[in-house]
């Protein structure tokens, strides 16, 4: 088939283009450009600020030395405006709104496999691959997702938000081996990219301070900490938007009444609320509504599975019910939610 796939500069999806080519598919790599870090500078005034910082020009370098040394053609798309309207845009009104948005699953849902798949099809390309780690399973039903092999680079938590619709279309090479093994074809295939870190962060921010990032867009206000048990003030915050439910470090509140954790935050007040490790009632939890619920196989309720707050937790047992046409009530252990 004809495949394009995603080459960001990386390691990983250097080695699903050459695993796709091993295949027998006739392959050809795209770098997606979706931020344009120096238009954005002067946006913001602030010239000290550039491309070193997210170097999006070295990954396409790279990705050029791959698709050569793999032997397979390398176009550019530029997806910056689709970026900052369905993603950044968005990013910045969660955070608006006291939220903690992952831009990440933004990304892939909006871009990688919205904008991106539609170029590829306009291209006349029958299939659109990436370097993500996880699986498709073909069912009569339609095509569903599954966890990659490798749990511990496991990526479906960033593509939970995609279109079902575009797993019918999507290979995903990786999905049935480990990091090591590709580290391994790597640097038999002598890949310029064989030894290059994994990413960290996300490309418009990239090794900078985050909170120094966002405040040029969301001015940071101090405010009062409250604990939420006795309503005093314990503190002072930099910035109300900038703390996720359930965040402990970083709060410099001191005494010797154990550790704080975060409950709850009042944007329009400019207030954040804490209770310390003793304060179990704010702490731990046994349930949540969850919205937006996006479903990538078919399902019967209660839905029995595993869930997860944040990338790196461990998976943890769920029972997953409808509350009304709109919301699910996940159930899991008491305490996790605290974890």
């Amino acid at each position: 088939m004809e495949v394009l796939v995603g080459l960001s500069g990386g390691v990983d999806s250097a080695v699903a283009a050459y695993l796709l080519k091993q295949q027998g598919h006739e392959v050809a790599g795209a770098f997606m450009r979706n931020w344009d870090s120096a238009a954005n500078n002067d946006y913001l005034g602030n010239p000290t600020i550039d491309d070193d910082i997210c170097p999006q020009e070295q990954d396409y370098l790279d990705a050029m030395k791959v698709a050569k040394a793999l032997d397979i053609p390398l176009l550019r798309i530029d997806f910056i405006k689709e970026y900052w309207d369905d993603v950044f845009s968005n990013f910045l009104s969660e955070y608006r709104l006291g939220r903690t948005p992952n831009p990440d699953i933004l990304c892939n849902k909006y871009i990688k496999f919205d904008a991106f798949f539609k170029f590829a099809y306009e291209q006349g390309f029958e299939k659109v691959a990436t370097g993500h780690y996880a699986r498709v399973r073909q069912t009569e039903n339609g095509a569903e997702m599954l966890k990659a092999l490798d749990l511990n680079k496991d990526q479906s938590y960033f593509l939970s938000q995609i279109k079902r619709e575009a797993l019918n279309d999507t290979l995903f090479p990786l999905g049935d081996i480990t990091k090591p093994e590709v580290r391994r074809m790597a640097e038999e295939l002598n890949l310029a990219v064989a030894d290059k870190k994994d990413s960290t962060g996300i490309c418009f921010i990239g090794e900078r301070n985050f909170k120094e990032f966002l405040n040029n867009y969301l001015p940071a206000h101090d405010g009062d900490i409250i604990d939420v048990v006795t309503k005093e003030v314990v503190g002072r915050h930099g910035g109300v938007l900038y703390y996720t439910i359930g965040q402990r470090k970083g709060l410099g509140i001191g005494g010797n009444q154990g550790r704080w954790f975060v409950v709850g935050k009042n944007v329009e007040k400019n207030e954040l609320y804490v209770a310390n490790s003793h304060s179990t009632e704010w702490l731990n939890s046994d349930s949540c509504l969850v919205s937006q619920v996006n479903w990538l196989k078919d399902v019967s309720f209660p839905v029995k599975g595993t869930a997860k707050f944040r990338y790196r937790q461990k998976d943890n047992e769920v029972t997953i019910e409808p509350y009304n046409d709109e919301l699910y009530i996940v159930k899991y252990p008491p305490g996790w939610g605290s974890h």
